[in-house]
């Protein structure tokens, strides 16, 4: 999988991660560094229908629909869990939609190449592979919501959140860094000078690390009896959100971005030179935004990532919408490095954890399904209607950029999912038809680094008969071009 897919879950301890694919566990390196957490199983939700038979209700788990948690006077312990008859239970539908994206990833990954339909768009526009990542970080946001619910000592929620962070971010470095050269090679090693520094899941970690200090120290004390006043509750994480919105707008449409230069090998180790023509601001074209001059400026080229999804523009492919040879009168950016999960675009990915946070915030406040359900709704069909309005406009919806419409369109389309899912799973009961999605859920980060960073392919390429090319893969690769 390329560097465009991979979502990631994670959630400070009640979520999951991923990056070529993510998966679990708070606890554990793997659970933490999915999605700097990785581990859902921390969080339980109070059933509307028995919340009654629980006593008095407590809004941190999802009851109350509107009680203060100031005024609430002590009750009596809560009854021991129980998925019958009790007041809690595990949030399935969040493991569920976690459970969907993972497969959606893995399918857009092996049949992108053939449906374009399925493939990254190349610039400008979605495809059903665009909202992979984004409906990941989403999901952090309602994780970490949830692993969040008391925080009895601050800081030392805070040392831990950094802690994940960092061992997602390592195990990015490791995973999507070029430390391993592929399905076909039995090689390993990164030159640390070339080393690609940002990728799926050390965007997640970045996104997570922000999105759980917020959820750590920006949290207000006002009661909750509707869905405007979860607006004056965390105003202060929706301040963090609209000020970082403003930031990556300024930046994008009013840097300037001068003319640059780039190398890449040649046939026989030679350096083949090419000079890009900017001198502008505003653009948000392949070869002059912002967005790549601030990877270039801070990362250096030689450290992003070297398969641009724009090489599948008309301009650099005569297959497009697929890789293909460049056109006789390609420009010259068409072979430069661009990272997708670059610095400044990061920026709004932080943006759709914070959105998550939000619905996450709805769980914890609202006890009745109709509140949560009415609560997920109107803003996530808000959002959708400003991002195609934006796009109308000319503000397009934009994976590599990470546009604001892009983040509005993907976080609409995540909250109205996931609202389907809640009322199917979470409210229904159905279950059955759920549970193989619902343990990928559970498993994304391991899922992530067997499959889609291709670790387990590489794993069996290296048992072979007699020589290299006489192995499993390669043997299935041809069963397949066969059929």
């Amino acid at each position: 999988m390329d560097g465009n897919n991979a979502g990631a879950l994670t959630g400070g301890g009640a979520s999951a991660a991923w990056s070529c694919r993510q998966r679990r566990t708070a606890t554990s390196p793997t659970a933490a560094a999915a999605a700097a957490a990785g581990a859902m199983g921390g969080y339980e939700l109070v059933r509307s229908d028995d919340s009654a038979a629980a006593g008095p209700p407590d809004l941190e788990l999802g009851g109350g629909g509107g009680v203060s948690t100031k005024a609430r006077p002590p009750s009596p312990p809560p009854p021991p869990p129980a998925l019958q008859g009790g007041a809690r239970q595990r949030l399935v539908s969040l493991d569920v939609f976690r459970g969907i994206t993972v497969l959606l990833m893995i399918i857009v990954d092996d049949a992108g190449a053939f449906l374009p339909a399925l493939n990254h768009s190349p610039w400008d526009g979605v495809t059903i592979a665009d909202f992979v990542m984004p409906f990941f970080l989403f999901m952090v946001g309602i994780s970490l919501t949830l692993a969040y619910k008391r925080v009895p000592d601050k800081l030392e929620a805070t040392k831990k959140a950094v802690l994940r962070a960092l061992k997602l971010f390592c195990l990015g470095l490791v995973l999507q860094g070029g430390f391993f050269h592929g399905v076909h090679s039995l090689t390993f090693g990164v030159d640390i000078t070339k080393i690609r520094l940002m990728g799926i899941l050390q965007r997640i970690a970045i996104a997570y690390l922000l999105a759980a200090i917020c959820e750590i120290w920006l949290k207000g004390d006002d009661d909750v009896d509707r869905g405007l006043d979860l607006l004056r509750r965390y105003r202060y994480q929706l301040v963090v959100a609209l000020l970082l919105s403003t930031m990556y707008t300024v930046i994008l449409h009013g840097v300037y971005v001068p003319d640059w230069d780039y190398q890449i090998s040649g046939p026989g180790s030679t350096e083949k030179s090419f000079s890009v023509r900017c001198g502008v601001r505003g653009d948000t074209g392949p070869a002059c935004n912002a967005v790549g001059m601030l990877d270039r400026t801070i990362l250096g080229i030689d450290h992003l990532y070297r398969r641009p999804v724009y090489a599948r523009t008309k301009e650099c492919s005569i297959n497009y919408p697929q890789n293909g040879p460049l056109p006789p009168d390609a420009p010259s950016w068409c072979q430069a490095p661009f990272d997708p999960e670059g610095l400044l675009s990061s920026v709004m990915a932080i943006v759709t954890c914070l959105i998550g946070l939000q619905f996450g915030h709805i769980i914890i406040h609202f006890e009745k399904h109709k509140g949560r359900i009415i609560n997920w709704l109107i803003p996530s069909f808000s959002m959708l209607a400003l991002a195609f309005s934006m796009d109308f406009t000319g503000i397009r919806m934009n994976k590599p950029l990470y546009t604001i419409s892009y983040a509005l369109a993907t976080s609409g389309a995540a909250g109205l999912l996931f609202a389907g899912i809640y009322t199917l799973v979470d409210m229904y009961g159905f279950r059955k038809l759920t549970i193989p999605m619902e343990w990928m859920g559970k498993h994304a980060l391991m899922i992530y680094v067997l499959v889609a960073c291709n670790i387990l392919p590489m794993f069996i390429h290296g048992f072979y008969w007699r020589e290299p090319k006489s192995n499993l893969v390669s043997w299935t690769t041809y069963q397949t071009s066969l059929s």
